[in-house]
């Protein structure tokens, strides 16, 4: 539909420059209003830009009525009794605007279903072989104890009377000699210092006085040390012999009676252990093989839909404005210049 519209844009505007110069206008305007039915209708709003670029297209200038002196000339006499001025058409080189459709590259960003593999957790039933414990009833010889009462031959302990000769400890008093130290009276002389007078015979000269008289003794005594002997009596220590009474310790025979242990063999009761053979019911452990189903956990491979963003490259329409060089016809008087004629 944008081909179209193009189409009938570029081309119906040198159509409508052959129709009469009264109804370009309303013509254009016309084309214009059934363009936006064709292109609005079955088009989203997005198009609008679209349409605006057609009606830029289609949008050619209309000459001024007032001032173009063609149109003048056709509103003052519609009758055509005036005669039109001279003149000749020509081509004149225009630039135009014009929209052209571009494909521009753009990255949009999409998502793509992608298949990843995981492992899940799942639980498998497996047989597993286990042992089972069952008692079953057997039959078990055991050796029982039993008690018999056997003769024992012993030896035992018998007191017999007997005879030992002794030796008996006594005491007899006997007179020992002994030495003992005694104090005896005894005289020893001494000698002690005594002072005695003793007469200094003849004259003695004793000195002289302040008057020169001398002094002279007769008859005169001194003391005199001398050693008197004297008796003291004194305790002194000798040994006598004296007879003292002394206990001394003799051994003396003596036959005592004892009793002496002795063995006699005898014979007792006692009991024996024995043991018989007695059969007894027992139980036994056996181990019997089943099979229990057990939960096992496994991982599994599964697919799983995922949703992955890539970016896609895309080429999107887009409007590029560009200038087209377009033939116009222009209408160019001529004037033709008067020689006066004198």
């Amino acid at each position: 539909m944008r081909t179209l519209a193009i189409t009938v844009g570029v081309h119906d505007v040198d159509k409508i420059e052959n129709f009469n110069k009264g109804t370009r206008l309303l013509h254009k305007q016309s084309i214009v209003a059934s363009l936006f039915q064709t292109v609005i209708k079955p088009q989203k709003m997005a198009h609008l830009w679209l349409v605006l670029a057609l009606a830029a297209s289609l949008a050619v200038p209309v000459k001024d009525v007032a001032n173009d002196p063609e149109a003048a000339r056709e509103k003052r006499s519609p009758s055509g009794w005036h005669s039109e001025p001279e003149g000749v058409w020509k081509k004149k080189l225009v630039w135009k605007e014009d929209w052209k459709q571009i494909w521009k590259t753009e990255k949009k960003l999409i998502w793509k279903t992608e298949w990843k593999k995981e492992k899940v957790p799942a639980w498998k039933t497996e047989q597993v072989q286990q042992w089972k414990e069952e008692q079953v009833p057997d039959w078990k010889v055991v050796q029982k104890p039993i008690w018999k009462e056997v003769q024992v031959p012993i030896w035992k302990e018998v007191q017999v009377p007997d005879s030992k000769k002794v030796w008996k400890p006594i005491w007899k008093e006997i007179q020992v000699p002994i030495t003992k130290d005694v104090q005896v009276p005894e005289w020893k002389q001494s000698y002690v210092p005594e002072w005695v007078k003793e007469g200094i015979p003849g004259e003695k000269f004793l000195g002289k006085d302040n008057h020169g008289w001398e002094y002279t003794s007769h008859d005169l005594w001194r003391k005199k040390m001398i050693w008197k002997p004297i008796w003291k009596k004194v305790w002194k220590t000798v040994q006598k012999q004296e007879w003292v009474t002394e206990k001394k310790l003799e051994w003396k025979e003596e036959w005592k009676q004892i009793w002496r242990t002795e063995k006699k063999q005898a014979w007792v009761t006692e009991k024996k252990q024995d043991w018989v053979e007695e059969k007894v019911q027992v139980w036994k452990t056996i181990k019997k093989e089943i099979w229990v189903p057990v939960q096992k956990k496994i991982w599994v491979e599964k697919w799983k839909q995922i949703q992955v963003p890539v970016w896609k490259t895309i080429e999107v329409p887009a409007w590029k404005k560009v200038w087209k060089p377009v033939w116009e016809k222009v209408w160019v008087p001529v004037h033709h210049e008067h020689h006066g004629w004198d």
